[in-house]
């Protein structure tokens, strides 16, 4: 099992850039298939991005492509989130997720979350 601890979110202007951490802990992070999600008031939990247990394969929701860039460093057992070009809609709790054999866009596939960092865009 793994635990995953979200942070750097905030409140910025548009136009403005975020960086989110999300650091696991328990079993071998390395392993893991990770992802990030956000979800609006409102709104479902929708994909954002996600990165296989290499980082040699990413994938990007199209409403965030060209601005958000998913990495991860196995070392520091964390997964990262650089938000650049930010929008009011990018407004949103973002969850970071981990699979251990599963990747992809759909929330089903990542039975382990953290709880959630709040990212507010002001226009």
């Amino acid at each position: 099992q793994v635990q995953l601890v979200e942070s750097g979110g905030g409140l910025v202007q548009a136009g403005g850039s975020v960086r989110l951490s999300c650091l696991a802990s328990g079993r071998t992070f390395s392993s893991y298939n990770m992802g990030w999600f956000r979800q609006a008031p409102g709104k479902e939990r929708g994909f954002v991005a996600a990165i296989t247990w290499s980082g040699d394969s990413t994938d990007y929701a199209g409403s965030v492509k060209g601005r958000f860039t998913i990495s991860r460093d196995n070392a520091k057992n964390t997964v990262y989130l650089q938000m650049n070009s930010l929008k009011p809609e990018d407004t949103a709790v973002y969850y970071c997720a981990a699979s251990f054999r599963s990747y992809g866009l759909d929330t089903y596939r990542y039975p382990y979350w953290g709880q959630g960092t709040q990212v507010t865009v002001s226009s």
